[in-house]
C-alpha cells in the first residue's frame, strides 16, 4: 500500500516561477521615470503664462477703478513697481514741465488697504518691468486718448492696451 500523500509537490521542473524578471522590472521603471517627467514638465510654471495671467487681472482691476472714477468723480491713479502694483484715490494734477502726476495738498490718498479689488497686489509671475513705469492717471472721461502698458518678465512681454473707448485688451 503506498502512503503518499494525495497532493505531493510537483517536480521542480514543472514549477511555475515566482516574482518578476530583471527585464521586465527595467521595463517598468523606464515607464515609471518617463511619466514622472512627464507629470513633472506640466507641473512646472510658465513664466509666459503666469505674466498672461497678471495681465488679465490687471485689465479687470483697471476697468473696475475707471468705474469707481465715474462714480465717484475723483481720479485714481495706478503705479507699479517690480514686486506689484497699487491704486490710489485722491485729487491729482500734472507737476509743472513733467507728465508725472504729483498730489495736491486737497487731501490725503485713499490706498484702498482693505479693498479686494483695488487693494495692494503682488505679481504672480515674480519681478515684472512695467513700461511705461509712470503712474496711469484714470479719469471720469468716458472717451480718451488710447494708451498701453507692456509687461515684461524674463523673456515674456503682453501688452495691456485702453482703447477711447475704454476698453482694455491684451495682446
Amino acid at each position: 500500500m503506498n502512503l503518499a500523500p494525495l497532493h505531493a509537490p510537483a517536480p521542480r521542473a514543472w514549477r511555475r516561477p515566482r516574482g518578476f524578471s530583471l527585464i521586465e522590472l527595467m521595463v517598468v521603471m523606464v515607464i515609471v521615470g518617463i511619466a514622472t517627467a512627464a507629470i513633472s514638465l506640466s507641473v512646472a510654471p510658465d513664466p509666459a503664462r503666469e505674466l498672461r495671467r497678471d495681465a488679465r487681472e490687471l485689465a479687470r482691476r483697471l476697468a473696475a477703478a475707471q468705474n469707481e472714477v465715474r462714480v465717484d468723480g475723483r481720479v485714481i491713479a495706478w503705479e507699479a513697481d517690480a514686486d506689484g502694483y497699487r491704486f490710489s484715490r485722491g485729487t491729482w494734477r500734472p507737476q509743472p514741465g513733467s507728465t508725472i502726476p504729483t498730489v495736491t495738498t486737497l487731501g490725503a490718498l485713499d490706498r484702498f488697504e482693505r479693498d479686494d479689488v483695488l487693494g495692494p497686489v503682488a505679481w504672480r509671475a515674480g519681478p515684472v518691468e512695467v513700461v511705461p513705469s509712470r503712474p496711469v492717471l484714470l479719469t471720469a472721461e468716458p472717451m480718451g486718448a488710447p494708451w498701453q502698458l507692456a509687461l515684461r518678465h524674463a523673456d515674456a512681454t503682453v501688452v495691456i492696451v485702453r482703447d477711447p473707448s475704454g476698453a482694455y485688451l491684451l495682446r
